[in-house]
């Protein structure tokens, strides 16, 4: 139906025989995906050529309802003058079969992770975008859904040939993803004012695809290209084309590079917890998570801990270490009290008893549920770090198997893992015999031990509780009375008052923690 020039960047509409030139597309972002136009593969036995690309952004969470954006009479919105873009996703048009029997697809790609799916009529009368929540059940073209999230977005660019005229206003719309428990993945959007668009599929692996043609340097590296800190003026390198947020090695400020690295970048001061991750940055060690044993680097680490404690209740905080691999994309390795385990987000929905999750044949059972809040990050993130932004949590297990669901926003994100042992950890990334045991946190009873075996287990307690008061004063020393502090004073009552409701529900929860990952910050596992 269309095609982009990858001259001139013409956008050219088919016309019975004739082309009519009916815009410009914007330049596309180079965010250094493996894909290009010409890669070919294979999936479910049928051989696909890429043709085409449309990039798309996502949307800061709006404070209006989503009822301004969707069609009224068979005329689109323009969408908020102004509005700030959150991040970007690619969607890939792909071609199958022969030229008498051609099918087209779209292997979306984001973060590391991919879906193919494929556009189909939508059955029966579509839901009104302001009806959608994240997290509840929609029947949805004859199929019961679980939303996952509901997001503005508009396209920013696309290129190659298309099945549809792309949309070139810069004007924004709704997109909700929905999941069920087949594993499938489904999407209503909104952007043609006619009609709403849905189309359905399931996630896939990127290795198998069997891709040929893929540009070169595929891992997604930066080499090369540097931004300076906008705090310090230190010289930023991002590694990862995915990198949304990278935190300055000198002054340790947040630097959201999701909008390119032309013009000011909006950055964010934090303090420094005083505490260096325990798995080096940059380090990679093989750990099978999931599936065959591959080599996992660490790009970024997290500090949480758990907010919104109620009295007499204790607190808890936890460290998360953000492992990419250039096929496979991330993972999370989670290091809390109650051990280690790993986090990768899941393409389907569990099914949901009251306090009982059903996955994958497995029946877990719910352990906690809370709120979380970053307090200190190093490294580099597929999402955009927000200083306050916080996370409901609800932890479940199945013997050593871990379930997590994350709310943020308008997005709900399932996590899958597993418990590792902290020795298994220790020998993938390296390290030596007194780093491994600041990875334990399962110490056994020093009864019957030697006194030199009952002085190494006494430091180890030691080192531990230390890393843990340091996580925890950074906890209770978080952005939460910030506000209060700059609008009423140091020596207010009303920021003594703040400071004595934390200083009231602090402590340690003696076990807790979270085997979740973060979601994609609004809108990004399309």
């Amino acid at each position: 139906m269309s095609a982009v020039c990858g001259f001139c960047r013409s956008t050219l509409l088919r016309d019975g025989e004739a082309l009519k030139r009916i815009g410009i597309s914007a330049e596309l972002f180079d965010d250094h995906s493996p894909l290009q136009l010409g890669a070919s593969g294979q999936h479910m036995g049928k051989a696909f050529t890429i043709v085409g690309r449309q990039q798309l952004g996502y949307m800061e969470p709006p404070d209006a309802a989503f009822s301004d954006l969707a069609p009224q009479g068979g005329q689109g919105s323009l969408g908020r003058p102004g509005a700030a873009l959150g991040g970007s996703w690619n969607e890939w048009h792909v071609l199958f079969g022969g030229d008498a029997t051609l099918r087209s697809g779209w292997l979306s790609e984001d973060n590391g992770s991919y879906v193919m799916a494929f556009d189909a009529p939508l059955q029966g009368a579509a839901p009104l975008p302001d009806n959608l929540h994240p997290g509840e059940q929609r029947l949805v073209n004859g199929a019961t859904w679980s939303v996952a999230s509901v997001q503005r977005a508009r396209l920013l660019a696309a290129e190659g040939e298309l099945p549809r005229p792309p949309r070139l206003d810069g004007a924004e719309f709704v997109v909700a993803d929905l999941r069920n428990q087949k594993d499938e993945v489904a999407t209503l959007d909104w952007r043609d004012p006619q009609q709403v668009g849905w189309s359905q599929g399931r996630a896939v692996r990127l290795a198998d695809l069997k891709l040929t043609g893929l540009r070169e340097q595929g891992e997604k590296t930066l080499k090369g290209r540097s931004i300076e800190c906008p705090s310090c003026g230190a010289p930023l390198e991002p590694r990862l084309g995915t990198t949304q947020s990278i935190v300055c090695g000198q002054c340790q400020a947040v630097v959201d590079i999701s909008k390119g690295v032309g013009g000011e970048l909006a950055h964010y001061a934090q303090q420094n917890s005083g505490l260096q991750p325990q798995i080096p940055l940059g380090r990679s060690g093989t750990l099978a998570l999931g599936g065959a044993p591959l080599p996992w680097q660490v790009v970024g680490y997290v500090e949480r801990c758990e907010v919104d404690v109620d009295p007499g209740e204790e607190q808890t905080a936890w460290r998360e270490y953000l492992l990419y691999h250039p096929t496979e994309g991330f993972n999370f390795l989670v290091d809390a009290e109650d051990g280690w385990s790993y986090a990768r987000p899941v393409t389907g929905v569990p099914q949901v008893r009251g306090d009982t999750v059903g996955w994958q044949g497995q029946s877990y059972v719910k352990l906690y549920g809370y709120t979380g809040a970053v307090t200190h990050v190093l490294g580099e993130f597929y999402w955009r770090l927000q200083r306050g932004e916080r996370t409901r949590n609800t932890d479940f297990a199945a013997g050593k198997k871990r379930l997590n669901r994350e709310e943020a926003g308008n997005e709900v994100t399932w996590s899958a893992g597993e418990a590792l042992d902290s020795a298994v950890v220790a020998k993938a990334f390296g390290l030596d015999d007194a780093q491994a045991r600041t990875l334990q946190r399962d110490v056994s009873p020093v009864s019957g031990a030697s006194v030199g075996s009952s002085l190494k287990v006494f430091l180890i307690i030691a080192v531990v509780m230390v890393v843990m008061v340091l996580m925890m004063s950074q906890c209770s020393s978080s952005d939460d009375c910030s506000s209060t502090l700059q609008a009423f004073g140091e020596n207010s009552n009303e920021y003594q008052q703040c400071l004595r409701n934390r200083s009231s529900s602090s402590g340690a929860r003696t076990s807790g923690g979270s085997f979740g990952g973060f979601s994609s910050g609004g809108g990004g596992h399309k």
